[in-house]
C-alpha cells in the first residue's frame, strides 16, 4: 500500500540526538532548542520564538497570553483541526465559527466582521494547506475592533502572504502571535512538536514565564535575577533537547525539503488538470496574495458520492488517500453549543475534499497514473 504520509529523515537526526544525550543536557531549553528558535527568528523575522511540545501547546500559550476568560468570544473557521478550538475552549471561550471561502477551505474574510460582538477577543485564521488567508482584511478588521489575531500556521512553514503593498511576509509574522506544528505529517518534523512565534513585544516576557511552568527560571539562568520562583500561571510547554535535536537536522535541510515537496505538488497540478476538468473535480487554488509551500495536494470532488467512489478506487489500487476535517460546528461536542447559522462551504469541503499522498520520497506518477484511469 502506498502510504498517505512517510516521515523524511535527513540522516543527521540520530547524530544530533546522540550529541544531545552525550552533553548530559536533555531537558528543555538547551543548545538545540536555542539553535532552532534562533533559526526562526533570523530566517523569518519573528520577534521571539519558543519551541513547544506541540502546535496545540503553542495555541494554548497564546490563549493564556491574551487572557482569554469565560464568556470571551473567538472567531475561527469551522474547517480546522480540533486543537484550534480546544486551546480557547479550555480557557472558557465561546467559539464563533466562520464559513470557508467558495474557492478555498480558508475562512471567508468577508464573513468575519458580521460575527464580531462586544465579547470578541480574538480572530484565529488557519492557513489551510499552507496557503495564506487574506491577512490585510483580517488585520484591518482586528485593528478597527481592537481584537487580537492569532495565526494557526500549523501547515504553513515557509509560506508567504503578499500584501496590498506588494511586500512578502512569512505566514506567522503578521498576527500578534502564531503557532506552528512539527508533527510527522508536516513539511518539517520532529515527531511531535510545535513553535509559538510572538510578533508583539507586549507578550515576550510573560510568554517565557508561562513556557517555564509559570516561573522566571529563564531569567535566572541568564543572570537577570538572583533566584527564581512561581510568578504566574504556566505549564510544561517546552520540549526536550532530544526533540529539538531532531528538529535541527530538519531545519538544516529546509530548502531541499521544500524544493522536492513543491515539485511533487506542481507535478500533480500539471498532470491532473485536464483529468480534473473532465471529471468536474476542482484542484487546489493558490490566490495571487499567497504562495505555495508544498504542504498538501487535495482534490475537491463534485459530491460526497464521487468522493466515496474515488477513495474506494484508490484503496483498491493500493493507494491511501484520505478526507480531512469534519466541520467543528457539526461535531458531537460543539454542535449543541453552536449558535450561528449554517456554514455551507465548510460542509461542502467536509463532504468532498480528498488529500492525496505527498511526502519527500513519493513518486507522484504512481498516484497520477491510477487517477487518470478513474
Amino acid at each position: 500500500m502506498l502510504p498517505f504520509n512517510k516521515p523524511y529523515f535527513t540522516g543527521n537526526e540520530t547524530k544530533y540526538i546522540e550529541d544531545a544525550v552525550s552533553s548530559g543536557k536533555i531537558s528543555g531549553n538547551g543548545d538545540y532548542t536555542k539553535k532552532c528558535q534562533a533559526f526562526f527568528e533570523q530566517h523569518y523575522g519573528f520577534k521571539k520564538c519558543l519551541l513547544t511540545t506541540s502546535c496545540t501547546d503553542a495555541l494554548e500559550m497564546a490563549a493564556i497570553l491574551i487572557d482569554i476568560q469565560p464568556g470571551d468570544e473567538v472567531i475561527m473557521p469551522s474547517y480546522t483541526f480540533v486543537s484550534t478550538a480546544n486551546a480557547f475552549v479550555l480557557r472558557g471561550a465561546k467559539i464563533v465559527f466562520a464559513d470557508s471561502r467558495k474557492d478555498h477551505p480558508n475562512m471567508d474574510e468577508n464573513a468575519i466582521e458580521g460575527l464580531i460582538t462586544t465579547k470578541t477577543k480574538a480572530i484565529v485564521p488557519v492557513h489551510y494547506a499552507g496557503v495564506a488567508c487574506e491577512m490585510d482584511t483580517i488585520m484591518e478588521i482586528a485593528k478597527k475592533h481592537n481584537i487580537y489575531v492569532i495565526e494557526d500556521a500549523a501547515q504553513a512553514i515557509d509560506s508567504y502572504y503578499i500584501g496590498k503593498d506588494n511586500i512578502r511576509r512569512p505566514l506567522g509574522s503578521i498576527g500578534h502571535m502564531a503557532a506552528f506544528s512539527f508533527h510527522e505529517t508536516k513539511n518539517i518534523i520532529s515527531g511531535e512538536g510545535g513553535l509559538l512565534a510572538i510578533n508583539d513585544e507586549e507578550f515576550i516576557n510573560r510568554a517565557e514565564i508561562i513556557w517555564e511552568k509559570g516561573t522566571n527560571r529563564s531569567s535566572f539562568f541568564r543572570g537577570e535575577v538572583d533566584k527564581y520562583g512561581w510568578v504566574d500561571i504556566g505549564s510544561s510547554f517546552l520540549p526536550s533537547e532530544i526533540i529539538a535535536a531532531f528538529l535541527w537536522a530538519q531545519l538544516e535541510n529546509l530548502k531541499q525539503i521544500q524544493t522536492v515537496r513543491k515539485n511533487h505538488w506542481e507535478g500533480y497540478f500539471d498532470k491532473l488538470s485536464d483529468w480534473a476538468g473532465a471529471n468536474q473535480i476542482e484542484l487546489p487554488k493558490v490566490p495571487e496574495y499567497a504562495t505555495n509551500n508544498g504542504h498538501m495536494f487535495y482534490l475537491v470532488c463534485n459530491s460526497l458520492e464521487q468522493r466515496t467512489k474515488l477513495l474506494g478506487y484508490l484503496k483498491q489500487n493500493r493507494i491511501l488517500a484520505v478526507f480531512h476535517y469534519i466541520s467543528l460546528h457539526t461535531s458531537p461536542f460543539y454542535a449543541p453549543k453552536h449558535e450561528g447559522g449554517e456554514l455551507p462551504e465548510t460542509d461542502r469541503f467536509t463532504d468532498t475534499l480528498v488529500r492525496l499522498p505527498l511526502f519527500y520520497e513519493l513518486n507522484p506518477d504512481e498516484v497520477i497514473e491510477a487517477l487518470l484511469k478513474f
